[in-house]
């Protein structure tokens, strides 16, 4: 029989998510802390009257936390690696028949 270590991240008495490492359940328990703040954040603004609007932006923006800091400038883009040159093509057989043909 296998032992099985699970950890559940539960918000109000409802499950919300089922992980089988403790630092995932961290992270997706401290998106739910954000996604909470965002959600009073967005009520006071009263730009969005639906609550069910409101959850799911603020469940987007805590989700994509590290894209709003960027975009908010509190955290640099992260640079973008070098793409490879893309190898050309070696022309050298066709200057040789076009020598040869003249």
């Amino acid at each position: 029989m296998a032992v099985i270590v699970k950890y559940v991240v539960e918000r109000n008495g409802e499950e919300k998510m089922t992980f089988t490492s403790k630092s995932e359940a961290d992270a997706y328990d401290k998106m739910l802390d954000m996604a909470d703040e965002l959600f009073v954040l967005l009520e006071d603004s009263d730009l969005i009257e639906d609550e069910a609007k409101r959850e799911e932006l603020s469940m987007f923006l805590a989700q994509n936390r590290e894209e709003v800091l960027v975009a908010l400038g509190a955290k640099k883009a992260p640079k973008k690696k070098a793409t490879k040159p893309t190898a050309v093509a070696d022309d050298t057989d066709d200057a040789d028949e076009e020598d040869e043909a003249a």
